[in-house]
């Protein structure tokens, strides 16, 4: 469903991964992979843009053929789906992460921290992952973590007990002039900091100016906060049916849910104009 901007036929496809075009089973759909390829093979460039670090994108990856680029940890990273390795990223400095933690602390007594870095996910003693983290982090003080490996792509605070709506609010306040904070699951509680200037919507305009594609060229698809300047600068931004309100709220269009293959439905659609 289109409401303001006519929707045409895209030059580029840029989409976000969990809740959008990855289910709650963590699959992507044969419709969906089938639309994706689709929009390739009729000369559409498609970017996965996600808040998920490189480490997360292995089913991604095998799902889809090893094709295209995707835009990693909210747009800290760029990264190729054919060789599965980083082509860019956009670090926060050590002292910016320090001083972050320093005023979330502050703000939000007990929250823990944990860092993305291109090495992989390493976290404070008192950070309890949801996901596959456990078995596979670094786990010490976050100057020691800092110091072993300083190449963050994105700082994590989790506050037991909160929202991640919660905590952005407060985030946006107390981090304002110092990094981005944004998130990307309402039903957690985790706020995702990223460098001064970094988001989705930023690395995705840098993306496609260098492949000479203009906004309006654009179409876009998300749920979640961390979507939102996405789909502002894309031509054509559609949040989805079960997305977040803030989304839904300022989107152009609103897509069918994820677990209805939404994104496919529309672009289904787009191949046909």
């Amino acid at each position: 469903m289109s409401r303001g901007r006519a929707v045409t036929r895209p030059r580029m496809v840029a989409t976000d991964l969990d809740g959008t075009v990855v289910r709650r089973d963590q699959t992507m759909s044969a419709r969906t992979v089938a639309a994706v390829r689709a929009c390739l093979d009729a000369g559409i460039d498609v970017v996965f843009v996600t808040g998920r670090p490189p480490r997360w994108m292995g089913p991604v990856v095998e799902a889809t053929g090893h094709a295209g680029t995707a835009v990693l940890a909210n747009g800290a990273v760029v990264y190729d789906l054919a060789t599965e390795r980083a082509l860019d990223a956009k670090e926060i400095r050590a002292d910016v992460v320090l001083e972050a933690a320093q005023r979330l602390t502050a703000a939000m007594p007990g929250v823990a921290f944990a860092v993305e870095t291109l090495a992989g996910f390493r976290s404070t003693p008192a950070y309890r992952p949801r996901w596959d983290a456990l078995a596979h982090r670094v786990v010490g003080d976050l100057p020691d973590l800092l110091a072993d490996d300083p190449r963050v792509v994105k700082l994590l605070a989790r506050w037991e007990g909160s929202t991640s709506d919660a905590m952005l609010a407060v985030g946006r306040e107390v981090l304002a002039g110092l990094v981005e904070a944004t998130h990307s699951n309402a039903a957690d509680a985790l706020l995702e900091v990223s460098a001064p200037g970094v988001s989705k919507a930023a690395t995705l305009a840098e993306l496609a100016a260098r492949r000479g594609v203009c906004p309006a060229d654009v179409v876009a698809f998300g749920d979640m906060p961390n979507d939102l300047a996405m789909l502002q600068w894309a031509g054509t931004g559609y949040a989805m049916a079960d997305g977040h309100p803030d989304v839904l709220a300022a989107a152009d269009a609103v897509a069918p849910p994820c677990e209805e293959d939404g994104v496919a439905q529309v672009l289904e659609h787009l191949l046909t104009q």
